[in-house]
């Protein structure tokens, strides 16, 4: 995807989700944003920070995260090695020179308001999420190696995403503003596109959009394509000259059709 693409003013919101935002912003709870791959949950960070101009803080969560990951590391091994290899033993003697503030951690430290982005939540282990219920509530951490309380000079506003790969805890979910994310209709998905390809064709637009929803029909699919699989198969259209596709035949289907059983299926 281009750096063009990435642009976050392209981004358009449709109602539904501009009125959960604002109901996350005047309740200030996080707002969990659940969705099908390719709805745009995590772009939607990327948008509030630039509309806002807040800035960013974004915490990718893996299989192997830990909630106090996003609140502080503690860099022990390279404490180890400074003890070894460094003469300013004075620094070796102060924990606090490695201590590593996490997403969470930095936004609370800030002295600007920010947006905070924690990215599939649900790829991590099931207690997870109610590791961070405290820290999400009050808005403060203690550092344990140290005691240095962290308290957040501004509640800063958290998007929480999900592809619901777990169940989330019920006490997490209370504590959340809720939003599902639906899959555009076609008259949305045409504004998206267009603000992302203003020059394009209208008869490009329309067959191509016409051929998309007609794949995503298709039942038996194991991965229908999404937003993101729209915008590079019509970047594709766009830079090789391509014709709206009118006899059946799509062009560049590997674009869009991302498993070979797919692939299978649909010719």
């Amino acid at each position: 995807m281009s750096e063009e693409r990435n642009k976050p003013e392209t981004y358009l919101l449709s109602r539904e989700l501009e009125e959960a935002v604002q109901v996350a912003e005047i309740t200030a709870r996080p707002l969990l944003l659940k969705g099908e791959p390719g709805t745009g949950k995590s772009l939607l960070a990327d948008y509030l920070s630039f509309k806002t101009k807040k800035k960013l803080y974004s915490w990718h969560v893996k299989s192997t995260s830990l909630a106090k990951e996003g609140l502080y590391f503690y860099d022990a091994v390279s404490r180890l090695n400074d003890s070894r290899f460094t003469e300013d033993k004075e620094k070796v003697r102060n924990i606090e020179n490695y201590i590593r503030l996490g997403a969470l951690g930095e936004a609370f430290s800030a002295n600007e308001p920010s947006v905070v982005l924690i990215d599939e939540i649900d790829k991590a282990d099931i207690e997870f999420p109610n590791d961070l219920l405290l820290e999400l509530d009050r808005m403060e951490f203690v550092i344990q190696e140290t005691g240095r309380k962290i308290k957040a000079v501004h509640r800063p506003l958290t998007l929480i995403t999900s592809n619901n790969e777990k169940e989330l805890p019920a006490a997490f979910l209370r504590r959340c503003i809720f939003h599902y994310i639906d899959f555009p209709e076609p008259a949305f998905m045409a504004d998206i596109v267009s603000s992302h390809f203003p020059k394009i064709e209208s008869s490009l637009l329309k067959r191509a959009l016409e051929s998309f929803y007609v794949i995503r029909t298709m039942d038996d699919m194991k991965k229908k394509p999404g937003t993101s699989e729209l915008l590079d198969w019509i970047q594709i259209l766009i830079h090789m000259g391509a014709k709206p596709p009118e006899d059946g035949r799509i062009p560049y289907i590997g674009a869009l059709v991302k498993n070979e059983e797919d692939l299978k299926l649909f010719r």
